[in-house]
């Protein structure tokens, strides 16, 4: 039988394992979201436009349901797309 030293991984699975997950608006004491600063709701968007669920994230529910209601504010005024190609 094969040790483990002697199996090769594509990727290193130990990498990233042990980041704990952490909501951002709770350590830094964010508490308003503002739905016009596009550059900051990016983060929370992936390439596609869709919004990305907290367990990606780490939000805890309250920050979430925010994020996700300026995201949609901000696609209604036209500083988000709703659906693209390459967003980022």
């Amino acid at each position: 039988m094969a040790s483990r030293d002697d199996i090769k991984f594509l990727s290193n699975p130990n990498i990233g394992g042990n980041d704990k997950k952490y909501c951002r608006f709770k350590k830094f004491g964010i508490r308003h979201i503002d739905y016009k600063d596009a550059d900051f709701l990016e983060q929370f968007v992936n390439a596609q436009g869709k919004i990305l669920p907290r367990r990606i994230t780490g939000n805890s529910l309250k920050y979430q349901k925010k994020v996700a209601v300026a995201v949609k504010r901000a696609r209604h005024l036209a500083m988000l797309p709703y659906v693209t190609d390459l967003l980022k």
